[in-house]
């Protein structure tokens, strides 16, 4: 993540004790005077954000939490995590040292590299190894693990699977097993995906196999 931009919020004494210690000079390090004015920059680039003193009125914040980015809530006391929808969240009190900031930066940074590495795209949609979960549209459907291992594969091949290489893969059965395993995981799959996400064309078949 050297290409991760650490942007500060509000506090510009901070800002410029971060920029003068130089304690992350492998990423480029913003100030924002307000929430306002970073709403209108806002990109895809990866970042860890840094909030001092989060008021009450939280919907400010919500268009910059939705993207689930790296946060540290500095605040005067204690503030609830939960009020923020965030699954990469710290908080700091003040006073704090730098040494403190510098370990919740890390830990924090590498929760989140290890959460993105679990993620795999799927079409439209986004497996989650660790949470074992398929995600679409800010909705999330729990699975089995060996529908996460069924979905990993299909990821991992852009062309029919025929049901002998699924068995052996997942399932690690030989190719004369008769088992009706895979119609049957498949037929479950499909009525999940279809109640949570409308979609009734997830798993598709044809006489060489089956795809997404």
């Amino acid at each position: 993540m050297s290409n991760l931009i650490i942007s500060v919020f509000e506090n510009k004494i901070f800002f410029e004790i971060l920029t003068e210690l130089q304690l992350f000079s492998k990423h480029k390090i913003k100030f924002y005077k307000s929430i306002d004015l970073y709403k209108k920059n806002i990109s895809k680039t990866e970042e860890l954000l840094i909030f001092f003193n989060i008021k009450n009125d939280e919907k400010n914040y919500e268009e910059i939490i939705k993207n689930n980015l790296p946060l540290i809530v500095v605040n005067e006391s204690k503030y609830l995590k939960n009020s923020l929808k965030s699954n990469f969240i710290e908080q700091l009190i003040l006073p704090f040292s730098i040494l403190d900031f510098e370990k919740k930066v890390i830990s924090l940074l590498s929760k989140y590299k290890f959460s993105k590495s679990s993620l795999i795209n799927l079409k439209e949609y986004t497996i989650d190894k660790n949470e074992r979960k398929i995600k679409k549209n800010n909705q999330e459907l729990q699975l089995t693990e060996k529908e996460i291992d069924f979905l990993i594969l299909f990821s991992e091949h852009n062309v029919p699977l025929n049901r002998n290489f699924v068995l052996e893969k997942v399932w690690k059965y030989s190719a004369d097993t008769d088992t009706h395993t895979i119609e049957t995981h498949i037929h479950r799959l499909r009525k999940k995906i279809f109640v949570k996400f409308n979609d009734n064309n997830f798993i598709k078949n044809n006489e060489k196999g089956y795809y997404i």
